[in-house]
């Protein structure tokens, strides 16, 4: 039987865990447009919440979580 597999980086991760962890999620995060990565609220804000001050909420946040751990996925 196949192992099931889970999403790494899920919407009540900080973002600054997150792009600790995965780096690589910068450019997708650039792409929806965080371009306060370096800020130090990363550490502060969930995904969801980051997401949220930038208008991404509902389908639109599920497919932001998908490209990032797509992006992940590609990585290894």
């Amino acid at each position: 039987m196949a192992e099931k597999t889970t999403d790494k980086i899920k919407k009540n991760m900080t973002l600054g865990e997150v792009l600790t962890k995965y780096p690589e999620i910068a450019e997708v995060l650039a792409k929806y447009g965080f371009h306060c990565v370096g800020c130090p609220a990363t550490f502060m804000e969930t995904v969801e919440q980051g997401a949220k001050v930038h208008g991404i909420t509902g389908k639109k946040l599920e497919k932001l979580l998908k490209e990032m751990n797509d992006a992940v996925s590609k990585k290894k």
